[in-house]
């Protein structure tokens, strides 16, 4: 298994989990787990996916993630697991 965390933080509108978990089926990333919430009006999205039998490159997910986020209006950084526990290990 594959694991990546991505993190998706913006204005709150219509259709941003949507978006987001379309791209990622048209792929055949799997998400794992999901969490989102909204505080006075802000977006704030973190998901586990497993990447493992995705049709792209890791590389090209980050990259697509992050044009998606610009066509959005949020802010999208997609991480390897490792690196992503590397980097908030207390």
């Amino acid at each position: 298994m594959d694991k990546a965390v991505i993190t998706v933080v913006g204005q709150d509108t219509v259709g941003i989990i949507a978006q987001v978990c379309t791209y990622l089926s048209q792929h055949k990333v799997n998400v794992l787990d999901i969490s989102q919430t909204i505080i006075d009006g802000f977006f704030n999205m973190m998901m586990i996916v497993d990447y493992a039998n995705s049709d792209e490159e890791f590389s090209a997910l980050v990259d697509d993630l992050e044009a998606l986020g610009d066509k959005i209006g949020v802010r999208i950084r997609c991480q390897r697991e490792e690196i992503f526990t590397k980097m908030h290990r207390v």
